[in-house]
């Protein structure tokens, strides 16, 4: 049986023409489609949907023509509203991520300036020279070494002043 006469067997409801096209196309098909998506299942899916349209539309085939660029163009059209699809999906994960994160980053957000402004309070009732030191070390990033060079006090004491911050401020929190 040629194309054409396979043809007119199809749009006549004859299933060993719709078997003779799918034996003849089906390896092609979806060799085509996995060039696509990479998915060897997913391009067998697709393929065998392109099939059952073109039986089911097979009243609309022309006598004159082979169906193949008729299924290919099927196939590939169920590739890209699977693509559509997997896009609408993503967002919508994405969009619900997001609304549903919102609150807890909005929380986040506000314990992190109540903790902010409560160590700003601890360190500022610490005595003037610790104060000073945690602020070159901590804020201006001065290591102990240089700190104690421009007090005029020893590292010892500038690491025993980081240490009594520190216990006030672990103290609070």
């Amino acid at each position: 049986m040629d194309e054409l006469e396979a043809v007119s067997k199809l749009k006549g409801g004859d299933k060993q023409a719709l078997n003779f096209f799918f034996n003849k196309y089906y390896n092609r098909l979806v060799a085509y489609i996995v060039t696509y998506n990479h998915d060897n299942v997913l391009a067998e899916d697709m393929v065998q949907q392109a099939f059952i349209k073109l039986w089911v539309n097979r009243e609309r085939l022309d006598t004159t023509k082979s169906p193949k660029n008729y299924l290919y163009t099927i196939a590939f059209n169920l590739f890209v509203d699977s693509v559509k699809k997997r896009k609408k999906e993503q967002q919508f994960l994405i969009d619900t991520w997001r609304t549903s994160l919102n609150p807890i980053l909005e929380e986040d957000d506000i314990a992190l300036e109540n903790r902010i402004k409560k160590m700003k309070k601890v360190i500022a009732t610490l005595p003037p020279k610790c104060k000073e030191i945690i602020h070159l070390n901590k804020i201006e990033g001065v290591k102990y070494k240089d700190i104690a060079v421009k007090l005029g006090i020893s590292i010892k004491t500038v690491e025993s002043q980081m240490r009594i911050a520190f216990q006030k401020i672990r103290n609070e929190f």
